[in-house]
């Protein structure tokens, strides 16, 4: 597995309100990346994107593959970096990387903490409606990482699987699970003792299966 492609992004207006949103990455070559992140990449609204638990954000060219079979017209919109992630590789995707795995990608170390749930700048950004949900239901979110060790990525870099700590809790199956409503409570209570899983996470899921 390589690094393939790398983005960072600084602020810019998106949608009808010019809302502020650091979704609109450019390619480099190299990035230095320090517990938060990328550094010199933007990320806006904090509640959702950045901080420890999602410093990184990986998306797999899988996922544009199967957008572009549904919106075939979208495909010199849907190409890596246009839906804000900060990294391309190549053969990974959402349904052969855990929620937990560690890799080695250049000097840095990351752990997988959660899938990336999409939200409406996804549409704003492609302009396509419906693209959101149309991500949510095939399971093609791509996923967060928290850094473990700093350092520098350059693209061309080796990516390399340390550690598997949820065989059974790949990202896309993780993202069906969380979406429907019918999923048994013996299901959630594995999704919430996930290893890795971001904190926020498991209080998601804790509040759930109280409601059980």
């Amino acid at each position: 597995m390589k690094v393939l492609a790398l983005f960072t992004g600084t602020t810019r207006p998106i949608g009808p309100q010019n809302a502020p949103s650091g979704i609109d990455k450019r390619p480099v070559t190299s990035v230095r990346v320090n517990h938060l992140g990328i550094i010199g990449d933007v990320q806006v609204d904090k509640r959702y994107h950045g901080g420890p638990e999602r410093a990184l954000h990986q998306y797999a060219l899988r996922g544009y593959e199967t957008i572009i079979k549904r919106h075939p017209l979208m495909h010199k919109r849907a190409i890596p970096g246009s839906i804000g992630e900060n990294l391309t590789s190549t053969l990974m995707h959402d349904e052969n990387v855990n929620i937990g795995d560690i890799y080695a990608i250049g000097q840095v170390e990351v752990q997988v903490s959660s899938p990336r749930i999409p939200c409406w700048k996804i549409e704003e950004k492609l302009n396509q409606k419906g693209l959101v949900k149309f991500i949510a239901k095939q399971h093609i979110t791509g996923w967060y990482y928290r850094i473990l060790k700093e350092g520098v990525i350059s693209t061309g870099d080796s990516i390399t699987l340390l550690s598997r700590e949820n065989p059974d809790i790949s990202v896309a199956s993780f993202v069906q699970q969380h979406f429907d409503k019918n999923t048994s409570l013996e299901a959630l209570l594995m999704l919430s003792r996930a290893k890795g899983l971001d904190p926020e996470w498991k209080a998601r899921f804790t509040r759930r299966i109280k409601q059980e």
